[in-house]
């Protein structure tokens, strides 16, 4: 067994012994995401390397302590990428055990799917030291339940990941960006719209531009996809809809911090500090009459807004009211402090199958405790 990965389950098989909390962590980038961690300092970091990459079969397996950023620089010298744009928060320290572990996707998850749809196969270690496999290295390979993918966004609770498969994609051939002078509401009729047409559609983000004089509200779409088909549909949306197009030098960049939260609706500095909020609702779903400044993203079915951590309750309620839910992403002090409840309440059927994956994964309850929620 490779010295890193005995050194990993050695730490585990102690800890289980005298019921020591792990607290599982890669590069540290999303530290700030979920209840507090504790516990003893489990590195992964150690344990990296890509470990085969078939450009021709579209998989890539690594190592879960391999930096994210030395992935998609493999990938890109093949002009291939992991089309779900996992965000790095303008850190480049993050690891692809953390990627799958925190779940999160970047602008384009309404059109391509999101980190679930791309984890063909993972190896974690359990809280019992076992090495376990799931899944492989193609798309069929699962018969019964999909424990591979039930490790995406369980934020290392339910055991150490080791080794991971990913799906990649080639990079689109064409990509342009258009922007539309729209409120919030047109913007979503629009995007319905489009959203009904064969149109290349990508990614979306709808804000109102406080940076800039009278604050225009702005839709900005990401078309991807063959050349034809984007130029083709270029030429329809802005027949349809008076707007403009950026030069992809321009956007480029611009998506990029919106993949890492670094538009200036995240990092703006208000009076007095603003939580960032989550809210993950049907793409259909209206326009909430709520008083705090929101951002729009995946075609209306995420949306952000900055508001006092004291604004839970109407937050969940607006959000319950058109079948979605609300979380506090992050907290108003700063990006390294982690606020407390942040995930939406879970109904008492999910919270049992919560419980019962956490006792067969990790019967000691070493790994992340109250990582996800403070008492499972």
């Amino acid at each position: 067994m490779d010295t890193a990965l005995q050194h990993l389950t050695d730490q585990i098989n102690t800890a289980a012994a005298q019921r020591t909390p792990l607290r599982i962590r890669g590069g540290g980038s999303k530290d700030f995401y979920g209840e507090a961690p504790q516990g003893e300092l489990l590195d992964t970091k150690a344990y990296h390397g890509i470990l085969s990459y078939e450009p021709s079969e579209l998989v890539v397996t690594v190592r879960a302590g391999t930096p994210l950023a030395e992935l998609e620089a493999a990938l890109a010298e093949k002009g291939q990428c992991l089309a779900f744009e996992p965000p790095r928060f303008g850190n480049l320290s993050g690891t692809c055990g953390g990627m799958v572990a925190a779940g999160l996707s970047g602008p384009a998850r309404a059109s391509v799917g999101g980190v679930r749809d791309y984890v063909l196969g993972v190896q974690l270690i359990n809280g019992r030291g076992e090495h376990l496999t799931f899944g492989g290295q193609v798309m069929k390979n699962v018969a019964g339940y999909d424990v591979s993918r039930l490790m995406v966004g369980a934020l290392g609770t339910l055991g150490l990941l080791t080794e991971i498969s990913l799906k990649v994609l080639p990079v689109a051939p064409a990509e342009a960006t258009l922007v539309f002078d729209l409120d919030q509401a047109s913007a979503l009729a629009q995007l319905h719209r489009w959203g009904a047409q064969p149109l290349p559609l990508n990614a979306s983000c709808w804000v109102r531009d406080d940076t800039a004089a009278n604050a225009p509200e702005l839709l900005f779409v990401r078309l991807r996809g063959a050349i034809a088909a984007v130029e083709s549909a270029c030429t329809k949306m802005l027949a349809e809809v008076p707007g403009r197009r950026l030069d992809n030098a321009q956007a480029g960049p611009d998506w990029s911090a919106c993949r890492d939260l670094k538009l200036p609706f995240f990092t703006a500095v208000s009076p007095e500090p603003t939580a960032l909020w989550r809210l993950s609702l049907p793409p259909t779903a209206p326009v909430l009459d709520l008083p705090w400044p929101q951002l729009v993203e995946w075609h209306g079915g995420q949306r952000w807004l900055r508001a006092p951590e004291s604004a839970r309750e109407p937050l969940c309620q607006a959000a319950s009211a058109v079948g979605g839910s609300a979380g506090l992403f992050m907290a108003a002090s700063d990006a390294a402090t982690t606020a407390k409840n942040g995930f939406a309440p879970l109904t008492p059927a999910v919270e049992q199958i919560h419980r019962r994956l956490k006792a067969e994964f990790d019967p000691a309850g070493i790994f992340n405790p109250g990582r996800m929620y403070a008492d499972i």
